[in-house]
C-alpha cells in the first residue's frame, strides 16, 4: 500500500516510538527500521531517518527534503508531531501505536490530511495490548474530533495536579469527579472567586484574611510552591 501510494506521487510517515533497540522491550527502534526498510523492505525508495539526537541542523535539513519532495518516506519518532507542514504526505503508518498517548497519537495523525488528495493513518500494534491502549486505540477509529480526544484522554490519564508538578492521573478530590461533575466544579469556582474577590455579608475581612492565609501555607506546604511576581 505504501508503495502504492508513493507511485501514485505522494509520500509517507512511519513512526516508531523509540530512537534506538531496548533491553527490557521488544520494540521496533526507527535507527533499525530505517536500514531495513531502505536495505530489505522498500529498497528503490528514498526514505529519511529523523529523531530528536540529531542535532538541529540535521533535523532541519531532513524536514526540508522531505517538504521539498525529494525523500518518498521519513522515518522518524514522535519529533513530527509539530513542525513544516508536507500537504503531498498523505499516509501514516504507526508502529506500536498502543505505546503512544491518545493525544500523542491525535496530534501525529494531524501531520497528514493537509493536501487534497485523501489520507490514510494505520494503526499497527505489536505484542499484548491493554484494554485501556484499546480505548484509545478505538477512539481514533471512531472520531477525529480533537475535542471528543481531548476529553477521553482527560478520563484515561487524569488531569495530574493543579498545583503539583504530577502532570498525570487522577486529581485527589475526595468525592467529585472531574468530568461527570464539572458544572458543578465550575459553579463552585465562580462562587469561590466572588467570595475571594472582598469582603461581603457572607464573610468578613478578617475571615477572608485567615482563609487566604490558610491556603497559602497548606499549598506551599504540600507542594512546596513559592510565591513569584
Amino acid at each position: 500500500f505504501l508503495r502504492k501510494q508513493v507511485a501514485a506521487g505522494r509520500q509517507a510517515y512511519v513512526v516508531y516510538p523509540v530512537i534506538e533497540e531496548s533491553e527490557t522491550l521488544d520494540i521496533k527502534p526507527a535507527t533499525r527500521m530505517y536500514n531495513e526498510l531502505s536495505k530489505r523492505i522498500l529498497p528503490g525508495l528514498r526514505i529519511g531517518l529523523l529523531h530528536g539526537r540529531l542535532d538541529a541542523e540535521e533535523k532541519d535539513a531532513v524536514m526540508r527534503r522531505f517538504q521539498r519532495g525529494e525523500l518518498d518516506v521519513l522515518v522518524a519518532t514522535t519529533v513530527i508531531e509539530v513542525g513544516v507542514d508536507v500537504p503531498n504526505a498523505n499516509l501514516m503508518i504507526i508502529e506500536h501505536a498502543e505505546r503512544f498517548g491518545l493525544s500523542q497519537l491525535h496530534q501525529l495523525r494531524g501531520r497528514i490530511g493537509r493536501g487534497s488528495a485523501k489520507s490514510f493513518c494505520v494503526l499497527m500494534t505489536g505484542g499484548k495490548v491493554s484494554e485501556e491502549a484499546e480505548q484509545r486505540l478505538s477512539a481514533m477509529v471512531r472520531t477525529t474530533n480533537g475535542f471528543e480526544i481531548a476529553e477521553l484522554d482527560l478520563q484515561l490519564r487524569g488531569p495530574g495536579e493543579f498545583f503539583g508538578t504530577r502532570q498525570a492521573g487522577m486529581p485527589s478530590f475526595r468525592v467529585a469527579d472531574l468530568i461527570r461533575d464539572r458544572d458543578i466544579l465550575e459553579h463552585a469556582k465562580r462562587e469561590a472567586a466572588l467570595v475571594a474577590s472582598a469582603p461581603n455579608a457572607e464573610i468578613s475581612a478578617e475571615e477572608l484574611s485567615r482563609a487566604v492565609h490558610y491556603l497559602k501555607t497548606h499549598w506551599q506546604r504540600r507542594y512546596g510552591l513559592i510565591e513569584a511576581g
